[in-house]
């Protein structure tokens, strides 16, 4: 990134969870650039998330889709853009088994559009990827960024095909580029489909918590603003074609996760129901960051930490959580979790 004078970011996906945090993020901490948020307004995708930032001088809208490239060139030509950063991503495992092809719509073809439109005004490029490219990690093995991707899910296969478009570009157009496979992500303003969120409103409600299978599915659950802190030093120091894992470098398994959303808002732990597995569940994630950690990164929260704040979110914004939950999503949660036959652990029944 350009320090000498003003960075003019367009953050792809900039009302989404991840993207609207970095653009808080950024914003509060790069006072002289400018971020312009591109975004198609899909149903996760809430102008609600930059609430507090829509009157700031440095900060424009357009909305529009990441696979338009006429509309993304004329973006990025009249807001003269500097560089792309790209959070739009349809995301959702559970999502991404029912309707598969939106996900190669947005996260192949979307970031082939954004690809070709940083090459031709050469633009800078950053893919924001997720560590679910690997498939599942047996312990105590972790992956690193040379290892071979296996992707399991719709979602994990399509964010490995936009990586390898990402490299390709790199290796045939030297167009500089970056990417980042982030582990799993918690924090404010994260659409209730996702497991924290989902369990921390269930919960509020006094809803059951659905945990697929026996829960001892183990992920690296990160703070939102620990991931955008590890985006950011990426664009400063990065090299050119590199990858780097972002995590914390421990685990928590989802069984884990659901007692510490529970005893954050003080719920009856007997809340956790056990239910029917989701196809191709990857039962572990776990990455090696010390590529990232050599350019100067430390997480500021465990996984626990993490869960704990994330989840302590939610009783305190009940205005942005309350329409989703009595909107179109009940929709989703019907036909994911009240048809989905309640499952018991082995061992569970003596």
């Amino acid at each position: 990134m350009r320090t000498s004078e003003q960075n003019v970011l367009l953050v792809t996906g900039g009302c989404g969870f991840i993207g609207s945090q970095f653009v808080r993020w950024w914003l509060g901490r790069e006072p002289g650039d400018r971020i312009v948020v591109l975004d198609h307004l899909t149903y996760a995708g809430r102008v609600e998330n930059l609430t507090g930032l829509w009157e700031h001088p440095h900060l424009s809208f357009h909305h529009a889709d990441v696979a338009d490239e006429e509309a993304v060139r004329r973006i990025c030509t009249e807001e003269a853009v500097t560089a792309i950063v790209n959070f739009a991503a349809e995301s959702h495992v559970d999502q991404s088994i029912v309707s598969p092809l939106a996900f190669t719509r947005t996260n192949v073809l979307g970031t082939h559009v954004l690809l070709e439109v940083a090459r031709t005004l050469g633009l800078r490029f950053h893919q924001v990827s997720t560590d679910e490219v690997y498939g599942d990690v047996p312990a105590p093995q972790r992956r690193t960024e040379r290892d071979v991707l296996v992707p399991r899910s719709p979602y994990a296969a399509s964010k490995a095909a936009a990586e390898h478009l990402v490299q390709a570009y790199f290796e045939t157009y030297a167009l500089h580029v970056t990417v980042t496979r982030g582990s799993n992500t918690v924090g404010p303003y994260q659409y209730p489909e996702k497991v924290l969120p989902l369990f921390a409103t269930n919960a509020l409600l006094g809803h059951p918590l659905p945990l697929y299978g026996d829960g001892h599915q183990q992920r690296d659950y990160m703070h939102v603003d620990d991931h955008c802190a590890a985006i950011a030093l990426v664009l400063r120091r990065g090299q050119p074609g590199e990858i780097y894992n972002v995590g914390t470098g421990c685990e928590m398994s989802n069984l884990e996760l659901a007692r510490t959303v529970l005893d954050t808002l003080h719920a009856d732990p007997a809340l956790i129901q056990h239910v029917a597995d989701r196809p191709g569940h990857d039962r572990r994630y776990a990455v090696d960051t010390a590529r990232l950690g050599a350019l100067g990164w430390t997480p500021r929260f465990t996984p626990d930490q993490a869960v704990a704040r994330a989840a302590a979110w939610y009783p305190e914004n009940r205005w942005w959580w309350e329409p989703i939950r009595a909107g179109a999503f009940r929709a989703f949660y019907r036909q994911q979790y009240e048809g989905r036959a309640a499952w018991t652990p082995p061992g569970a029944e003596s």
